[in-house]
């Protein structure tokens, strides 16, 4: 059986948060226009940072996760990666989003559903059971 567009894309989203280099979290997102994917992305350090954990480039990805409770303030935990949403929208630029559709394999958080919105992204598709 054929899968729909909705499922297609969540996978390649699902694909993308396997390249994710945060040792919290993998999370992944595309941008898609036209049933055409326009961006990827994932979260992780900035290009040419040190990576999370195991290269030291990230002060909270080298926290045990008993000391940070998900959903912890990063102005007192700060983190140095890029979210998945903000690295597809940053790529796609706003021009080829607008209008467009994300789809992500977990809810953005306040700051990416911001960006999603300046970018004038129509429609936001979540991997059910995230």
């Amino acid at each position: 059986m054929r899968p729909t567009w909705d499922d297609t894309f969540l996978a390649v989203a699902k694909i993308m948060a396997g390249r994710a280099i945060c040792t919290r979290r993998q999370v992944g997102a595309v941008i898609v226009k036209d049933n055409r994917i326009i961006a990827t992305g994932y979260n992780g350090t900035p290009p040419g940072e040190p990576h999370c954990g195991a290269e030291g480039g990230c002060w909270r990805g080298q926290m045990p996760h008993v000391k940070i409770e998900p959903g912890s303030d990063y102005n007192q935990y700060p983190c140095s990666a890029v979210h998945a949403e903000a690295n597809a929208i940053i790529r796609a630029g706003h021009a080829a989003c607008k209008g467009g559709t994300i789809y992500v394999t977990c809810a953005p958080c306040q700051q990416c559903d911001n960006m999603i919105k300046a970018a004038e992204i129509k429609k936001v598709v979540i991997l059910s059971g995230s």
